[in-house]
């Protein structure tokens, strides 16, 4: 009997260990829950990221010169943001077309510092670079860009022209300290 006694004992005492437990793992596993889902007053928002890059107008109008070797044009335009953040960005010329892309210099400046210099088929979106500085929110720049046709153009270049969109990309500073622009990779 005395066995007997000892193995009821035994066998409550586990049984009120196991409850013990059971009820300790349901407080703790409420307590996770509910500290994972009552996280109050934090709120989540989305940037945008926009610029106006001469209000839509271009650069040079069509005819508007008519180029001959050893003239330079130089025209003004901007670029602001109207992001929520600030934003890197890069000015490439886009479907380009025309004989004087292999001809004409392009260069572009911020005041006197160069952005881009070299031949408008060169200007590409793929091979412009992010401008070295960030352009800050609401921020207005005033740019220029300037076409040379090399005096060294022989009679070659008679007849050819040149057709492009000057095109900006621009992404926003936070959480991307590469520069990267959508899709591109950096080696």
């Amino acid at each position: 009997m005395r066995k007997g006694r000892e193995t009821e004992k035994k066998l409550r005492a586990s049984i009120a260990a196991v409850v013990v437990l059971a009820i300790c793992l349901c407080i703790t596993t409420f307590a996770l829950i509910y500290s994972a889902v009552a996280v109050e007053d934090n709120q989540f928002r989305t940037g945008t990221v926009a610029v106006n890059l001469n209000d839509g107008k271009p650069v040079i109008e069509e005819k508007e010169f008519l180029f001959e070797p050893g003239m330079t044009v130089e025209k003004q335009f901007f670029i602001e943001n109207e992001s929520t953040w600030d934003v890197y960005y890069k000015l490439y010329l886009d479907h380009v077309e025309g004989g004087l892309a292999e001809v004409l210099d392009v260069t572009i400046r911020d005041g006197e510092k160069e952005l881009y210099s070299g031949k408008a088929s060169e200007l590409t979106r793929e091979k412009a670079g992010a401008a070295d500085d960030v352009l800050r929110l609401n921020e207005r720049k005033e740019l220029t860009i300037t076409f040379h046709f090399p005096e060294t153009a022989g009679n070659e270049a008679q007849s050819l022209y040149l057709s492009f969109d000057l095109n900006a990309d621009a992404v926003q500073t936070k959480n991307n300290p590469e520069r990267q622009f959508d899709g591109e990779v950096k080696a």
